[in-house]
């Protein structure tokens, strides 16, 4: 499977009223589409939903990982991925 590396789109959106700009890959902005027509909403509608539901969590990430974060736990397993604890990455290479 080739993966699809691409920088960045930035694109506005609209959220409690407000414009704001986020930054995905594409892929992501593909999976965003396809998860607010699969939820039968807007994408801004969706958007504004992911914000408040990172608003809630004791160290809210940024809005734009929120979104990776929640399409990736949104989207259908192929897997099994347990997540690693928060000091199981080194930061050395091998």
């Amino acid at each position: 499977m080739e993966v699809p590396y691409h920088p960045p789109v930035k694109r506005s959106v609209e959220i409690a009223g407000h414009k704001t700009s986020i930054s995905l890959e594409p892929l992501f902005w593909e999976m965003l589409k396809q998860a607010a027509v699969r939820e039968g909403v807007p994408v801004n509608a969706l958007v504004a939903r992911i914000d408040a539901e990172r608003l809630e969590a004791d160290q809210p990430p940024g809005l734009a990982g929120a979104i990776r974060i929640w399409l990736v736990v949104q989207s259908p397993p192929t897997r099994s991925i347990s997540a690693p604890a928060a000091d199981s990455f080194s930061s050395s290479r091998s």
